[in-house]
């Protein structure tokens, strides 16, 4: 039952439309303004700068919590759990290990649908970079690092929130191929293949869900989030 009640879990929590929500009790729904999308980038710019960053953490945590509990639910026979995530539960129990490594990686997979397709707003959500930021948290912290270093050099040089997701996303399958092979998984065989199959579909996911921004990026009328200038006196 482990095997199946964590993703059912992960795609209930994904689904919950925290920048709907938000916007909502400020009296605006999202879907009208913006792109019309109910991330946090969107209810950054509609909504405000407070309301955007509590989206982007409840977002995150719709990511990470249910992939926690993932791991803590579905173990490894005979290897320690890769996050040392304690044992949540008495239930927890302990499976091959690619059979394990594939329901961990689903949960969080369906956290990211739940959240880029929610069954609560016809099926329509984000694009499901802070969720998937949280998932990645939870199965590979050092690759989030990583990948906030290269969305944080590419939004700083471009001011596009989008073209950081897109080279961020597009960066992550190799990340976690890298950090296989430096770790010597590959070379024994022990490497979590489920994994690096997730951090490619996510990767398509994520640019097929910025396709629109694509398409403004090329027209040149994509949103720039472009540096206040500094008052003088005088």
């Amino acid at each position: 039952m482990q095997l199946w009640l964590s993703p059912i879990i992960a795609f209930l929590l994904g689904s919950i439309p925290f920048g709907l929500i938000i916007s909502r009790a400020r009296g605006i729904n999202i879907r009208e303004h913006g792109s019309g999308n109910i991330g946090a980038t969107n209810v950054l710019r509609v909504v405000g700068k407070k309301y955007g960053i509590i989206c982007l953490v409840l977002d995150m945590l719709k990511g990470l919590i249910p992939t926690v509990i993932a791991i803590s639910l579905i173990r490894y026979e005979g290897l320690k759990n890769p996050m040392l995530i304690p044992q949540l539960t008495p239930y927890s129990q302990s499976f091959p290990m690619l059979t394990a490594q594939f329901f961990q990686v689903l949960a969080g997979l369906l956290a990211i649908l739940g959240h880029n397709y929610s069954p609560w707003v016809g099926f329509k959500g984000g694009k499901g970079i802070a969720t998937s930021a949280g998932v990645l948290i939870a199965l590979m912290p050092a690759a989030v690092l990583i990948l906030a270093a290269i969305w944080l050099l590419v939004f700083s040089i471009s001011r596009f929130v989008s073209l950081a997701s897109i080279v961020a996303a597009a960066a992550l399958p190799l990340i976690t191929l890298l950090g296989s092979w430096l770790h010597g998984k590959i070379q024994n065989d022990t490497w979590n293949k489920p994994l690096f199959g997730f951090s490619v579909l996510i990767a398509v996911l994520a640019i097929w869900k910025h396709r629109s921004n694509i398409q403004r990026l090329m027209d040149g009328t994509e949103h720039r989030f472009n540096r206040k200038p500094k008052s003088t006196n005088g």
